[in-house]
Formats: C-alpha cells, structure tokens, sequence
C-alpha cells in the first residue's frame, strides 16, 4: 500500500470505515502538546516513495491547525511526495465579505494557508454563501461534497411523514433538496440575527402540518440558538416534538444539552466531527470522491 492516512482530530471510528474503503494504510505517529501549549510530534512510518492523507475536522481551528502543519511538513521531510486533506468540516468559511473597515476577511487568508501547503482537499457541506465555490479562494485540487443525498436517506428511513424546516433563506436550495430526496414538504424560516447569540426567528404557517413530524435541518450546529428558538415557536404551534439535523455538530456553549432541554426529540448529526449524535455516515461519500485523487 503506497497511501497512508493519518487521523489528527480523535475521529478513528471514520478513518478506519476509510481505511477499509480506500484500502490504505493507517499512519503511525505520536504526537502530544507539552505544558507551555507547543506539540511534539514523531512519524514512524517509511515515507519514501508514499502519499498521505490527512484527516482532520477543522473544528476549533485555532487548536488543530500548528499541529496539522507540524505533522503535514514532518510528512515532506519524510520523504512523503503528495500529502492531501480530508476536513470533513473546513472551517473560517462564514467571514467572506468586510462589512466594515478594518474586518479580516479570514476565509481568504485562511484558504491561501492551506492552499499553500496541501496538494488537494475534501470536505463537505462548505458553508458557501457569497462564494459560488471553493474554487474562488482555495488554489489547490479541491472536492466539495454535499450530504444532502445521505441526510435524505436518514429521514426516509428514521422518520415518519416529516417536515422539512430550513433555518433561513440561505438554506432554501439547500433544504429543498433534502426535501426532493427525501419526497418529504419543507419551509422555510425568516432569520434576524442580532449578534453571534442573540437569534430572532418568525415561522410560518403550519396549522396544515400538525400530523407531519418538523425535521430542523441546517449544514452546522454551532451555538444552536436558532434551532432553539424555533423549537420553541414550533411547539407553540402544537407541532410535535421536532428532529434537529446538523451535518456538523460543532455544538458550542453546551448547545446539544440546551437544544434537547427545549424540547428537541432527537439530535443528529454526520460523523464529521466525533460526537455521541453521529448517525449520519459520510465515509462512503468521501471515500468515492478520494479515490480519484490518489
């Protein structure tokens, strides 16, 4: 096997459903951080005349990225040739445009970090709003990946007559064609958003529904408060207990607890990031379009 994967983010339970899939090889490496914050990081694999890849939810980014180019460079110097990045979750993607002087817009900079060190990336459900693709920012072979196909299969087969619930306009293509996959109804919320806390929702209608079960679906859980607040004007409306599903469960300031505690049915997410709520399996999805770069 010429191909080894390295897991940098905890996540083995999908990189061994990717080992077996890709028929690579796991990556052998220690790596721990010493108590002044700095990593120590040690590769015991023969790299001469290999490829990697890297897997690696960019979730907290700011933790993981020093250790993903320590372990990327130490890889090169190796002797490794070709290192590719599968994040499943790519973080720095919502901070697109300066809306005011002096505001970094992160996700170029960000973009031409990893540009600048990877030979390709993957990942899934980029949170692509006023970018049309990666391809606007990111100047590496690139992959970007919709799970709105698998989601689908996930509530054809979990739940019953269900109504789709998309968490603003953004998400209405997106929403709708989980909806079409899944043969299922769905609408649409109107969002204010004061603040990264303070979320204002307004639903519409749903008198016609009250037999369908609400299925809240968005490309990330982050602080949840969204999701909550429509819980909330949901239940309200004497609809059933609703099933919030996240692509990513990033679940900032204890939001799975909050989300269930305001009334939630269930929490699901994909084994993007490793979480107690994965159901979602993406490995499948991956694994196909990986095997078309190595």
């Amino acid at each position: 096997m010429n191909t080894l994967l390295y897991t940098l983010d905890g996540n083995h339970p999908l990189q061994q459903q990717l080992v077996q899939k890709l028929s690579v090889r796991p990556g052998r490496f220690d790596f721990h951080q010493f108590p002044d914050g700095e990593t120590y990081l040690r590769v015991y694999d023969n790299c001469i005349d290999k490829q990697a890849i890297i897997l690696c939810s960019l979730n907290q980014p700011n933790n993981k990225v020093m250790p993903l180019l320590i372990l990327l460079n130490t890889l090169r110097q190796q002797g490794i040739k070709r290192v590719g990045l599968i994040a499943p979750y790519l973080a720095y993607m919502r901070q697109d445009k300066q809306f005011n002087s002096g505001e970094a817009v992160s996700s170029r900079y960000f973009a031409e970090l990893l540009s600048n060190q990877f030979d390709w990336l993957v990942t899934v459900d980029p949170h692509l709003h006023r970018y049309h693709s990666l391809d606007e920012i990111y100047q590496l072979e690139n992959r970007a990946l919709f799970a709105a196909p698998v989601i689908a299969k996930w509530i054809i087969q979990n739940v019953s007559m269900p109504l789709l619930v998309g968490p603003d306009n953004e998400s209405e293509q997106w929403v709708a064609k989980v909806a079409q996959l899944a043969n299922a109804p769905y609408i649409i919320l109107t969002k204010h958003r004061h603040g990264d806390r303070n979320v204002e929702v307004s639903v519409p209608e749903v008198q016609r529904w009250l037999q369908h079960t609400p299925v809240l679906v968005d490309d990330i859980i982050s602080t949840g408060h969204t999701m909550q607040a429509t819980i909330g004007h949901l239940l309200d409306k004497s609809m059933s207990a609703p099933v919030c599903i996240g692509t990513h469960g990033i679940f900032a300031d204890n939001s799975y607890e909050r989300l269930m505690a305001s009334g939630a049915k269930e929490i699901v997410t994909s084994n993007s990031i490793l979480h107690f709520s994965n159901q979602i399996d993406l490995s499948s999805l991956i694994a196909e379009s990986v095997s078309g770069l190595i």
